[in-house]
């Protein structure tokens, strides 16, 4: 049984898990230059691009989402279910790979146009099954929703990617719906990405003393009231895990510990008070 998206508000992220050549990795996420020093080893299909591409973005992957319907698909594949939010935004459909319009090597996007399997439809390869507990789509995150207008899916939108979304950094963005002072991205921005380069190699980097920084300086602004402490350690947090997935205990310790010093030494913005 096949479900029209568009008429039914869906978009299904598709991952694929084909086996097939690896691209160079300037096709691996469109519009993202992943650097030469990141190691690339075992990647092998959709499901570590989207990994890789929710990283670079601070987020857990959508494959990874238990509050949405889940389907896994007979060739081992998965289709992540969520609902537009937004009737007046229509998205396209696309596949991994695509020239123009693509969000991830082996990641295909379900949309306007497009249908997508039920779950519970058998079919001679096999039955499509829902995983997990969710069986309804979620509405589509805002950081997906910011990728695929990045990456061109919003049918008839010619408009910009938003401010603070980094096309050859892997800096996660902002949290969005709430106000911050000026300046106070420009700031930890820069100091996050550092954190996140360490990825590229297991040792060597300087990992500690960057995220040291980087939550030291957070907990200054924090202290002078620019940013909201859960909501940037959050950040601090993911970012490290992806840095650093092996150390989660010790990544917690230098967060918290520098934050707390950054606190009590406000760091107040030019300008402000």
């Amino acid at each position: 049984m096949g479900v029209a998206c568009g008429p039914a508000g869906l978009v299904v992220i598709d991952v694929d898990a084909h086996q097939a050549p690896v691209p160079d990795r300037g096709h691996l996420l469109p519009g993202i230059p992943i650097p030469d020093q990141v190691r690339l080893d075992g990647l092998a299909s959709g499901f570590d691009t989207l990994a890789l591409l929710a990283a670079y973005r601070g987020e857990n992957s959508p494959a990874e989402d238990a509050n949405t319907l889940r389907v896994r698909t007979p060739s081992g594949g998965l289709h992540v279910w969520y609902r537009n939010p937004d009737n007046s935004v229509r998205y396209r459909c696309s596949t991994g790979s695509a020239r123009h319009t693509a969000l991830a090597w082996q990641v295909d996007v379900r949309a306007e146009g497009g249908y997508i399997v039920a779950p519970g439809t058998r079919t001679p390869q096999g039955v499509y099954r829902a995983e997990g507990t969710a069986r309804r789509p979620a509405v589509l995150p805002e950081w997906l929703q910011r990728e695929l207008r990045r990456t061109g899916h919003v049918i008839g939108d010619r408009t910009p990617a938003p401010a603070g979304v980094s096309d050859s950094l892997p800096v996660p963005p902002p949290p969005r719906g709430r106000t911050r002072a000026a300046g106070a991205d420009q700031l930890i921005d820069p100091l996050i990405a550092l954190v996140a380069e360490c990825a590229a190699a297991p040792q060597g980097t300087g990992f500690s003393e960057k995220l040291n920084r980087a939550a030291y300086t957070a907990g200054g602004l924090v202290g002078a009231g620019h940013l909201e402490h859960a909501a940037i350690r959050d950040r601090l947090l993911r970012v490290a895990q992806y840095a650093r997935p092996w150390q989660q205990s010790r990544n917690e310790k230098i967060v918290d510990d520098a934050l707390a010093v950054g606190s009590v030494r406000p760091l107040h913005l030019k300008g402000r008070p």
